[in-house]
């Protein structure tokens, strides 16, 4: 296999029948060791975390295709922490579209003047950022992306639409085991034939979820999730 890219955290192969291979690592973002998926850097490992990560992919891969949601998923090995996909380009250099059904973290650290953290946002706020570190991942507008023809206005429409609705999904099926979704980050590619879809992960690492008023853990979350 040809690795063609290294992320914080998963490794990313070519495989010899076109489509992708998805190497899942322990690593979560986060600061001073700390678990906050809202960070755009690692800030710990957890032992086994990347196996966990794979497992609420794959459960929520599947509830989505019944959704009658399409995803790049193809198929996965827990042992190898690996998940075969479909091949899609990423949006310029990558984009992560985070959907907010609760004001915290870096939404209220930008916007706390006009919002008290932990107040409910109705319906969901998508906004979306550019995959850059070294700018520490700044939010671009729709009409950014277009003008800079990362995307035509009708992607991003897609995009945000397919956004809201797999949020929805989620925290329903997290509000049915007792949990109570915060906010979650995806990542979206489009297909040969411009098809937007949902690429990367659906990962416990990737979303904020509080039970009984408490923040979960990824490996707390998952095994809720899963129970």
């Amino acid at each position: 296999m040809k690795k063609i890219y290294t992320g914080k955290t998963k490794d990313v192969f070519e495989l010899e029948n076109g489509n992708v291979l998805l190497k899942f690592k322990d690593d979560c973002t986060g600061k001073d060791g700390k678990f906050d998926p809202g960070e755009n850097a690692v800030g710990l490992t957890i032992e086994g975390i990347g196996r966990e990560n794979l497992k609420t992919s794959i459960y929520y891969f599947n509830l989505l295709k019944n959704a009658g949601i399409k995803t790049h998923f193809v198929s996965a090995n827990i042992e190898d922490a690996t998940m075969e996909v479909l091949p899609a380009k990423v949006f310029g250099h990558g984009l992560e579209v985070i959907c907010r059904l609760v004001a915290t973290g870096s939404f209220v650290r930008r916007y706390g003047k006009y919002i008290a953290d932990g107040t409910d946002l109705p319906g969901g706020y998508v906004e979306t950022t550019f995959k850059d570190d070294a700018l520490g991942d700044p939010l671009v507008t729709k009409d950014g992306l277009v003008v800079l023809n990362i995307m035509t206005p009708e992607m991003y429409d897609s995009m945000k639409a397919q956004t809201l609705e797999i949020t929805k999904i989620v925290a329903a099926d997290l509000a049915k085991k007792g949990m109570k979704l915060y906010d979650i980050k995806f990542e979206f590619g489009y297909a040969k034939n411009g098809e937007v879809i949902l690429i990367d992960e659906i990962a416990s690492g990737n979303m904020r979820v509080y039970k009984d008023g408490k923040l979960l853990d990824p490996m707390d979350l998952t095994k809720l999730i899963l129970a």
